[in-house]
This record gives C-alpha cells, sequence and structure tokens, in this order.
C-alpha cells in the first residue's frame, strides 16, 4: 500500500469521516483558512471530510486538517463599529506599558513585561575599539 493509499478513504469506513491524502481533497471541500480567504465561514455544519498526511514530530504520526463544503458555507459577519472599538482597545492594551503607563508604539514583549526603556533604564554603551 502506498503512502497515499493509507490515508485514502472516500467512504469513511477505516476513520469515520471521508479521508483524503493531503492536497488531494475533491473540488467543493475547504479548510476554515481556505474559507476565510474567500470571505466565506463554516456557518455550523458539521465536519464534512479530512486530509490527512503523516508528521515526524508528532506523537500520532499524522497531520489532520478537517475540510467544509463550500456549498454549504455562509458569509463571513461583518465587522460592526463596536468590534472595531474593542479591537482598538484591546490592542492598546497590548500596546501600554505597566509600568510607565505610557503607549510604547509597540506590542510589549511578554518576556519583558514592560517596555524597553523600563526594562533597561540605563543606555548601553558601545565599546570602544581600540
Amino acid at each position: 500500500m502506498s503512502a497515499y493509499g493509507k490515508c485514502f478513504d472516500p467512504t469513511g469506513d477505516r476513520f469515520g469521516l471521508p479521508t483524503y491524502p493531503w492536497r488531494f481533497a475533491p473540488d467543493g471541500y475547504a479548510t476554515r483558512r481556505q474559507l476565510r480567504a474567500a470571505g466565506l465561514r463554516p456557518g455550523g455544519q458539521p465536519v464534512a471530510a479530512q486530509v490527512m498526511r503523516r508528521h515526524r514530530g508528532r506523537k500520532s504520526g499524522v497531520q489532520v486538517a478537517y475540510l467544509y463544503r463550500v456549498d454549504r458555507a455562509k458569509p463571513v459577519r461583518p465587522m460592526t463599529s463596536r468590534k472595531w472599538g474593542a479591537l482598538a482597545l484591546a490592542m492598546l492594551a497590548r500596546r501600554t506599558c505597566p509600568q510607565c503607563r505610557t503607549d510604547a508604539g509597540y506590542v510589549i514583549p511578554v518576556s519583558l513585561g514592560m517596555c524597553v526603556s523600563c526594562a533597561y533604564p540605563e543606555p548601553c554603551e558601545m565599546p570602544r575599539s581600540a
């Protein structure tokens, strides 16, 4: 049995869902990311199929991506002014330093927990070359 044959189960007898090798799914199916790129969302529909491939780094040895039917997908809901406002406040909170309470202009690194100016208050001096 070839590598593709192990992942080919269009009836769903072996895996419970119709299963195809990676990049060999039939037309009419898409992943969440592919739907989003097309301006669609699953819209509450169940997973219709899956694509599978071998993956050395995973404990199970396989990587799975779930597929949804494109004809049952719904358009993405538009952003409202309230959602845009909530997103802006969330991003402002990520840019505000908890130490000096100023907008750093960039997202505060989680590793530091504060802006770079507060984490390293003294300027670094460059060593002089001889």
